[in-house]
C-alpha cells in the first residue's frame, strides 16, 4: 500500500516485486478482507499517519488472530555526527520558509514511544509492544551521505537554490569530521516495534 502512484510505479519496475499486489490507497481504509494477513509491516510510515486510531483498527481488522504488526519508526541521530548536523541545517532552512510552504507536523506523537504505541494498540486488541532501537550506519563518502540524508520529505518544499545552499553548508559542516580515508560518520537510529493481535 502506498499513497503515491509514483512510488508504486517505481516498485512495479522491480523484478523482485513482479508477483506482489501493489495497491494505491490510505491505511485508514484498507482494501482487503477481514483476517486476510498473518503480518503487516509499516516501514517509516506509521509515525507520519493521521487518524492513527483508524489506521490501527484497520490493521487489526485485516490481520488474522495472532497476526503480527511490525513497525520501523524513525528515532533520529545518535549525536555528534553528520545526520545530526544535517538535521540542524535543515531545520534552519525550513524556518526561513513562509509557513504556507512548510511541511506541517505529521503523525501522532504517541507513535514515537513504546508507551504511546501501547496506548494506541492496546484498545485495538494488540499485545504489549516489543521495542528495539537499531542503528543504521549511513557512513561513507560525503556525496553518498548527502544522497542518503537529502531524501527526507522535509526537503520537498525547498526550491533548488535552497537545496544547493543546504548541500554546500552540509559539505562544509562535515569536512572537519571526515576521516583520512574520506569517510563521513553518519548513523541514523530507528525503533523497531512489534505487537501481536490477541
Amino acid at each position: 500500500m502506498d499513497l503515491s502512484p509514483q512510488s508504486l510505479a517505481l516498485a512495479r519496475r522491480r523484478p523482485s516485486l513482479s508477483g506482489a499486489r501493489l495497491e494505491e490507497g490510505r491505511a485508514q481504509q484498507l482494501p482487503f478482507g477481514d483476517g486476510s494477513f498473518d503480518a503487516c509491516v509499516s516501514h517509516m510510515a506509521l509515525m507520519l499517519m493521521a487518524e492513527i486510531d483508524e489506521v490501527v483498527a484497520e490493521v487489526a481488522r485485516v490481520l488474522s488472530p495472532g497476526g503480527v504488526l511490525a513497525c520501523v519508526l524513525g528515532k533520529g541521530a545518535l549525536g555528534g555526527e553528520a545526520y545530526e548536523r544535517f538535521i540542524g541545517l535543515l531545520r534552519s532552512a525550513v524556518r526561513e520558509l513562509p509557513a504556507s510552504r512548510r511541511v506541517p507536523p505529521l503523525g501522532d506523537r504517541r507513535t514515537r514511544s513504546r508507551d504511546g504505541l501501547d496506548e494506541i494498540l492496546g484498545p485495538a486488541g494488540f499485545t504489549a509492544v516489543d521495542w528495539e532501537s537499531v542503528p543504521i550506519d549511513l557512513s561513507g563518502p560525503v556525496e553518498q551521505v548527502w544522497g542518503s540524508v537529502s531524501g527526507l520529505y522535509d526537503l520537498g518544499p525547498l526550491d533548488r537554490a535552497t537545496v544547493e545552499r543546504l548541500r554546500a553548508a552540509f559539505f562544509a559542516e562535515v569536512r572537519e569530521m571526515t576521516t583520512p580515508d574520506g569517510q563521513v560518520p553518519c548513523v541514523f537510529t530507528v525503533n523497531v516495534a512489534t505487537a501481536r493481535l490477541r
